[in-house]
């Protein structure tokens, strides 16, 4: 593979591929009146609803003296800045000037966003907007199958590199060291090397084992919870930071058919070089109409995360004192492999992807 494609990055560089779709929020995180602000690799955005309920993302910046427009005021599907009253359209136009004789500047004009509301959550295009394509966003569509009841959602800041989240979910073998014994499977999956698959802009990796009694998420619910059962990992990982992951067990029957499983989409947004926003949803095919249960566990699954996984990923972001991995040499292990695939491929779709915008 070509060297240019590992070599080290420096904050003033594109680190972010961009021509694609992230989350920019949770659908519940943008009401119908309220201006929204959430940074998104380093460009301050505002997000409000229009009237009609269509999101919409604006650079949170007046061109004027700079003043953030979030702190202003919505007029109909319009906002007004809170410094000299600027009035601009939901395609970022100033369609307002109340000083002098209300000349326009042709330079009066705030970046606008595509963004698409789909699966529970708000999807923003950072690249060139012609490219914005809703086709490219990955096929969630799981999260919408079952009882309401049966999927949550939650959103979490963390103060790492979105990679770091990206290794720490595709090195799964993490979980029997740093989780407690809600996920624990005893040691059986770290000697495991998973099955990795890749294409243009993902990488897949899966891991089967049994273990006796099963995962504790799952032992509770099956026919005998102190015997032991089949289960599975299956995990893919989407450009530029989208991991799908399914845990799945099952006794005396067959995975997809008689299994108890849990579809789960991890998905992060950076916020800066070392800051990042971290998204999840989770839908579960047993115990589906139960909201006191389905919140329990969506509340369980982000304390987990925040007590137990952040603290370690913002230790090492510290520690690292950079954003790129390889330069520090890291010793590799059997358990590295899906998330260095993943690295490798992030680096390959970004260098890409520059080579076409200076052509």
């Amino acid at each position: 593979m070509n060297k240019m494609i590992f070599k080290t990055h420096t904050q003033s560089e594109d680190v972010f591929l961009k021509d694609c779709w992230y989350v920019a929020a949770l659908s519940t995180e943008v009401d119908a009146f309220n201006l929204f602000k959430r940074k998104i690799m380093n460009i301050n955005m505002v997000i409000y609803r229009t009237q009609d309920g269509t999101p919409v993302a604006l650079h949170d910046r007046c061109p004027h003296r700079f003043a953030p427009l979030s702190l202003g005021r919505r007029e109909g599907d319009q906002l007004v800045c809170p410094y000299h009253a600027l009035k601009f359209d939901c395609t970022g136009q100033c369609v307002h000037n109340p000083h002098g004789k209300g000349h326009i500047p042709t330079a009066a004009k705030i970046q606008s966003f595509s963004l698409i509301e789909r699966y529970g959550f708000i999807w923003i295009w950072m690249g060139n907007a012609e490219n914005a394509d809703e086709n490219l966003i990955p096929d969630y569509s799981e999260l919408l199958s079952g009882h309401p009841n049966s999927v949550g959602h939650t959103y979490m800041h963390v103060k790492c590199n979105f990679e770091l989240i990206t290794d720490n979910v595709m090195d799964l073998s993490h979980i029997d060291h740093v989780h407690g014994e809600i996920i624990t499977t005893r040691g059986k999956l770290s000697p495991i090397i998973p099955q990795v698959t890749e294409t243009y802009n993902s990488i897949s990796a899966r891991w089967e084992w049994e273990q006796q009694p099963a995962m504790m998420i799952f032992a509770p619910l099956l026919p005998d919870p102190q015997a032991s059962a089949q289960q599975y990992f299956n995990i893919t990982w989407t450009a530029p930071s989208h991991i799908q992951l399914t845990v799945a067990a099952v006794q005396n029957g067959e995975f997809g058919v008689d299994d108890l499983n849990q579809y789960d989409l991890h998905t992060t947004t950076p916020e800066t070089d070392t800051t990042t926003h971290y998204f999840f949803a989770t839908r579960r095919n047993h115990i589906e109409e139960d909201a006191s249960f389905n919140m329990m566990k969506i509340q369980n699954m982000h304390r987990a995360f925040e007590d137990e996984d952040v603290p370690l990923l913002e230790a090492v972001q510290t520690e690292m004192e950079t954003t790129d991995f390889f330069s520090l040499d890291p010793v590799l292990m059997s358990n590295d492999i899906a998330p260095v695939r993943v690295r490798k491929k992030l680096l390959e779709l970004i260098s890409q992807e520059t080579q076409q915008n200076q052509a």
